[in-house]
């Protein structure tokens, strides 16, 4: 086996270097808490094409050995990266990026060979060129990650998060038109929903899934029809905040405003469940794994007592009950449905997503767990 000449080996380590600190500083991988080697796909052209230029002049032959020595460290400092910090190989990911970077590497050498002597004349052309690249290969990422809906079952909600028309007060709403909540919209393009005040006048059909996002004060026949839902076969998804962070639309003190605890504690007494308010310490959004999801709570309630049917996850801040027939899933945090916890950064890019907080709660609601050809690889995963 013949070594690469030591310029292949100098400009290919510096060369995988700079990939491995783009994708970590710029490709979002410390911004997301994602090590995900696919998140290199749209970061190829730009050092490759640099690398291009550097090895301009010299053979064929080195400027292959260039590349391949420039390629196969990435992948090996990605594919060391994900085991160190996600435990994983995500041989997927490191396939799609190796076939990804070998492309880019043969149109950067092409492109670069055929300007020369007139770069600068064609770098205008270049650069659209690497700009495009970016864009196609996140619309492929956007494609990869994007999981299909589950089967649309309807979902009954209750909730006193100011969710719908969320555009602030009347004012505001008449000028810039009234609009949804991100979550309240992302949950609604999954499939039918309907917003109701008592479950005991709108009681949800056999098949259907409830929601309640940190209700208000329950009337006694709504506890009543929410546990016999439950214990008939029905299923049912609960935020129950002790001690809501939810950003209040009106003046502190209005009762307009959601509750600042959760008031479903005669309905989680009759469980056998107790919830426990978050730690004083705890000032900062915190991320937990449930499975391979990671969600992102915010002052999240702890359940310190449960029935042999409930299994504790993520320390206890998740419970996963058998109660009756049904089956209820039930989180100690409903500020995980606030926005700027899960949305991704840019907004328009939802693979870039900075947790698995609605693919999450969606396949609660519609049933079934579905995936994407890629999954985030999420940094200190450690699932229950």
């Amino acid at each position: 086996m013949t070594l690469p000449p030591p310029g292949a080996l100098l400009r290919g380590a510096l060369a995988a270097a700079a990939l491995l600190a783009l994708c970590w500083f710029v490709g979002g991988q410390a911004e997301l808490g994602r090590i995900d080697p696919a998140l290199l796909l749209p970061l190829w052209p730009l050092p490759l094409t640099g690398l291009a230029w550097t090895a301009r002049r010299v053979s064929g032959t080195e400027r292959r050995a260039t590349f391949i020595v420039a390629i196969a460290l990435t992948l090996i400092g990605q594919a060391l990266l994900a085991a160190w910090l996600a435990g994983a190989f995500p041989w997927l990911q490191l396939v799609l990026s190796a076939v990804g970077g070998s492309a880019a590497a043969v149109g950067a050498d092409r492109v670069i060979q055929a300007a020369r002597p007139r770069l600068l004349l064609r770098a205008p052309l270049i650069a659209a060129a690497i700009f495009g690249w970016f864009a196609a290969a996140h619309g492929l990422l956007a494609l990869a990650y994007c999981a299909p809906t589950p089967r649309a079952a309807p979902v009954t909600m209750m909730t006193s998060l100011p969710l719908r028309w969320s555009g602030g007060d009347l004012a505001e709403m008449l000028a810039e038109g009234a609009r949804d909540d991100p979550a309240l919209d992302r949950i609604a393009r999954g499939g039918p929903l309907q917003l109701v005040d008592s479950l005991a006048d709108h009681p949800p059909a056999r098949g259907d899934t409830v929601l309640l996002a940190h209700p208000p004060a329950l009337a006694p026949r709504d506890l009543v029809a929410i546990d016999a839902f439950v214990r008939g076969g029905g299923r049912a998804v609960i935020l129950a905040d002790a001690l809501s962070g939810w950003p209040p639309r009106h003046p502190l003190g209005d009762p307009r405003n959601p509750p600042v605890t959760s008031l479903l504690t005669p309905l989680l007494d009759h469980w056998g469940i107790t919830l426990a308010a978050a730690s004083d310490a705890e000032t900062r959004p915190i991320a937990v794994d449930v499975g391979d999801a990671r969600l992102r709570l915010f002052s999240a309630g702890r359940f310190t007592q449960a029935p042999p049917a409930c299994v504790r996850i993520a320390g206890g801040h998740l419970l996963h009950c058998r109660i009756g027939q049904g089956d209820a899933w039930l989180v100690g945090d409903a500020d995980m449905l606030f926005a700027p916890l899960w949305q991704p950064q840019p907004r328009w890019a939802a693979h870039l997503r900075r947790a698995d907080t609605m693919e999450w709660l969606e396949a609660r609601l519609r049933g079934g767990a579905a995936r994407g050809w890629l999954r985030p690889l999420w940094i200190g995963a450690a699932a229950d």
